[in-house]
């Protein structure tokens, strides 16, 4: 046992490591009687393969690089494949992520283009594939730029030809809907092959705000017909629909303040936790139909567990397992479902359950132990109190290191962490990139601030016309409640955060004195040019409920901006952005930068080819983390081993 200074403590846990686990399986699906699923690979320019689980247990990529499976639907994507098995074999469909053209593959052969490239805006795109062999089409999402502005789009439900006629031909591709709605979903067709299903909203709102539930007829190789909306609307979110195999219409809506299952508009289990969560990427599902009439479902306040819900009952059995934490990812076939989950002792692995025996075990991108887990962070699940006496949720990881302590008296510097979205939350699972900083000596505590999901629709509408502050004072209160009962050293507390995050930590470093310096990653750092031109469609109008509409309260987009209150910024910070982020663009952070010029606040800034809105490349990682790690080093007086010097000018 060493006694060594918080911050200089040895550990197996490198940069080089924690990329190169980075990312998690999504998009789990049936192919006969294999479980198919996507996979990241950073060490490979970050892309996504398809990887398929075979009867014998053996798992491979079904297709090789440079292919990148993923969807740039909205942005953020949705499900970028489909399969079914014929008697050649497996027929797959795709989304390429370099073109976005929908491609065909199978067995023995090369993806071939089912869609067109059209050169005007961001082109084509393309998200939740469903095979119709009976039709000879592949039923999805098409999302189609009409001109070169980020909001020149429409979005309708699409067949293509499954047999490539519209691979130059965009007049080939058959339209199922008209454009009357800015974003749908993909169709969910009833069991007997006579209606379809789907979700529909239209600006300002985003999808955890109102969605409708659209219900038509399928009638020959014509458009959908009759369609009408049978739930939902402006002040009621409905996040995913789906049928049951005897007709029923099942969907999870927040209706009465919590995402809760339906089955033809009577709710199946009451109660106040989440059977759903936000629709960030189409094709999320949180529950599953099975043959059976019992329902897989993915549940939780908080947390997430995956259980069997008996519809006639409201009964609902979890899992047992190791498991913590799942994703919004389900697939059932007969009485087998197939899910993603994680644990703070387990990163996501692709999990199995039986449903009549409920047994569940691990089948796929199982988690392995690349050092020994006595290096692992040990989490708290903590609530603090903030303004007016409101609640705080957070995960508080003090440094761990069990081969080293620190000197009698000194407290730990900590790092608050913010998630993105801002609707969204910091889930309590096993990530490396925090045990990076917690075996070395530096606590981490993630913080879901009001306005974050898994409490409720009271909880995360905190945050309406209220970002930049809600999000600022509760990180600001966990962070000196921590300080204040001897957890953390006060003048040794950084914030961090991406996207969302990295606006509340810029907003945090200009109108607080609470952090000594912080690291902002792709962050939203001017609120007028964001909301006016500067982002995609899909969050275009975002600013509307989190600030105001900008006709009403212009000034409070200024007032809240970081950008204009660069001159209050005096502690060191790191900016990271990519370059070919189109969510958070560059032009923000530039235009930051040059109001702080001539102030000498110390910092760096660091800019990646190739990367987007959220980091995905094995070398971008670990740039990052080092980088991060170094400007902690130098403002709280660490010795950190091994860690090259990042350079603050000023």
């Amino acid at each position: 046992m060493q006694t060594l200074a918080y911050g200089s403590w040895p550990s197996p846990i490198d940069a080089s490591l924690a990329a190169a686990h980075d990312g998690y399986p999504e998009f789990v699906g049936f192919v006969g009687d294999e479980v198919w699923w996507t996979e990241a690979r950073p060490a490979e320019g970050g892309r996504r393969t398809l990887v398929r689980r075979r009867a014998d247990g053996t798992q491979e990529p079904v297709l090789a690089a440079p292919w990148n499976v993923r969807s740039r639907v909205i942005e953020y994507g949705g499900r970028p494949w489909a399969a079914v098995l014929t008697d050649g074999g497996p027929l797959v469909v795709f989304v390429h992520f370099a073109d976005q053209r929908l491609y065909r593959w199978e067995p023995g052969g090369e993806p071939r283009p089912l869609t067109p490239v059209s050169p005007v805006g961001g082109g084509l795109r393309w998200a939740e594939p469903q095979l119709r062999l009976g039709l000879g089409e592949v039923w999805c999402v098409l999302e189609e730029f009409t001109g070169d502005g980020p909001t020149d789009v429409r979005r309708v439900l699409a067949a293509v030809p499954l047999d490539g006629s519209a691979a130059q031909d965009r007049d080939a591709v058959r339209e199922l809907t008209d454009a009357r709605h800015r974003f749908v979903t993909g169709p969910r067709i009833s069991p007997d092959g006579r209606r379809a299903a789907w979700l529909a909203w239209d600006h300002p709102r985003m999808p955890w705000d109102g969605t409708e539930l659209i219900v038509a007829g399928i009638e020959g190789d014509g458009p959908l017909r009759e369609a009408r909306t049978v739930a939902g609307g402006p002040e009621e979110s409905i996040a995913q629909v789906d049928w049951a195999p005897d007709g029923s219409l099942l969907y999870a809506s927040d209706r009465t303040g919590w995402w809760n299952l339906y089955r033809d508009g009577v709710p199946v289990c009451p109660r106040e936790e989440e059977f759903a969560g936000p629709l960030w990427k189409l094709g999320l599902r949180w529950f599953a139909p099975l043959d059976s009439g019992l329902i897989a479902v993915v549940h939780g306040r908080g947390a997430t567990a995956l259980g069997m819900l008996d519809p006639e009952t409201g009964e609902v059995v979890d899992a047992a397992g190791p498991w913590t934490e799942f994703a919004p990812t389900l697939a059932a076939l007969g009485e087998r479902v197939v899910g993603v989950g994680a644990s703070p002792r387990s990163s996501y692995e692709v999990v199995e359950l039986d449903a009549r025996t409920g047994h569940a075990r691990v089948i796929g991108a199982a988690h392995e132990d690349v050092v020994d887990p006595v290096y692992y962070p040990e989490p708290q699940i903590r609530t603090f109190t903030g303004p007016a006496g409101r609640e705080i949720h957070a995960h508080v990881y003090p440094p761990h290191n069990p081969g080293c302590v620190p000197p009698g008296g000194e407290l730990p510097p900590y790092v608050i962490r913010v998630h993105g979205g801002p609707t969204s939350r910091a889930p309590l699972v096993l990530d490396l990139e925090i045990a990076y900083f917690t075996s070395r000596g530096i606590g981490v505590a993630e913080v879901n601030h009001g306005g974050s999901t898994g409490h409720g629709r009271d909880y995360r509408d905190r945050l309406r016309e209220q970002w930049g502050v809600v999000d600022v004072e509760d990180c600001a209160a966990v962070a000196l409640a921590l300080a204040d009962e001897g957890t953390a050293d006060r003048d040794r507390l950084a914030i961090r955060g991406g996207s969302a995050g990295g606006w509340t930590a810029a907003a945090s470093l200009a109108t607080t004195d609470v952090y000594a310096c912080g690291t902002i990653l792709y962050p939203v750092l001017d609120l007028t040019g964001w909301g006016t031109g500067e982002t995609h469609d899909f969050e275009s109008q975002y600013l509307e409920t989190l600030i105001g509409p900008y006709a009403e309260v212009p000034g409070r987009y200024a007032q809240r901006s970081p950008i204009e209150h660069a001159d209050r910024v005096s502690a060191p910070f790191l900016l990271l952005q990519g370059l070919d982020d189109v969510i958070c663009p560059p032009a923000q952070c530039e235009r930051f930068l040059a109001r702080l010029k001539g102030r000498r606040v110390p910092h760096a800034y660091l800019t990646f080819e190739g990367e987007g809105h959220g980091f995905r490349r094995a070398e971008t990682t670990i740039r990052v983390l080092e980088s991060e790690l170094s400007l902690y080093a130098q403002v709280f007086g660490l010795n950190p081993r091994g860690i090259p010097t990042l350079e603050l000018t000023k």
